[in-house]
């Protein structure tokens, strides 16, 4: 598919709801034109409840609690332990790691903002703070649609769930990340019409505190250290699926 083509198509990008998510998330969501929180799936240890932040001491992990989370339920099934005060545990962490960092009180501001809503289950609470995020960064949200996958009422499992999602959106291409290159069906997108691309993420260095730059942490760390500069970072381009597997096997040799 060529770039005008591309620009003529919607573009899908299908996504289990993530806690407060890394920069790579907002690069996603930027070159899509719907995103789709895909919260009727399985729920598995991944970053649904918890996020890597920087601190002193190193990376340390910030984790919402689980009522009675037993395997097999789905995303949209998990129950928060509001018994713990985890939120205050959060807002302590965030406050001791970013002490000196020049937009913490707009980083604080967005999490109390988050905090103050009411939420039961991870897919909610999970949801709210990446549209916070997207919110404090407007333009990548600009014109974008935001659905659930639960209110979607499709059918099925694996690669042809996903199919079907982005038939019924009218889909031009869908943009996913890469751990999809995995379990994908390409051809089957392409049967349909489709064309598949994976995200081409831009991990550009910026002013960050406590040690050597990563990318891999929660985009409130973006906020803390760059403020609203901190969109010209939120970059990334699709890569058609061939060429990034090509490019992934080369990398193997």
């Amino acid at each position: 598919m060529t770039d005008s083509q591309r620009c003529a198509s919607p573009c899908v990008v299908v996504s289990q709801p993530m806690y407060f998510p890394w920069v790579g998330m907002l690069q996603q969501i930027r070159l899509c034109d719907i995103f789709v929180y895909y919260d009727d799936v399985q729920f598995s240890r991944g970053f649904f409840n918890r996020v890597q932040i920087k601190t002193k001491h190193g990376i340390r992990w910030l984790t919402v609690p689980l009522l009675d989370w037993k395997r097999g339920q789905l995303i949209n099934e998990v129950r928060i332990d509001n018994s713990q005060d985890w939120k205050r545990s959060h807002i302590s962490q965030l406050k001791q790691a970013y002490a000196s960092a020049p937009y913490k009180e707009e980083m604080l501001d967005l999490v109390h903002d988050v905090f103050a809503g009411s939420y039961s289950r991870i897919s909610e609470l999970s949801s709210a703070s990446t549209s916070a995020l997207v919110s404090y960064f407007s333009a990548i949200g600009e014109s974008k649609e935001f659905l659930f996958s639960s209110a979607m009422k499709i059918q099925g499992a694996s690669s042809r769930r996903l199919i079907d999602i982005c038939l019924s959106l009218n889909a031009g291409y869908y943009l996913t990340g890469h751990g999809a290159r995995n379990y994908l069906d390409h051809q089957g997108f392409e049967k349909e019409g489709m064309d598949v691309a994976y995200i081409g993420y831009v991990l550009e260095p910026y002013p960050q505190l406590h040690g050597e730059f990563t990318p891999y942490v929660s985009a409130l760390d973006l906020i803390a250290n760059c403020g609203k500069d901190g969109l010209k970072l939120i970059q990334g381009a699709p890569v058609d699926w061939y060429d990034f597997i090509a490019k992934t096997q080369a990398d193997k040799d």
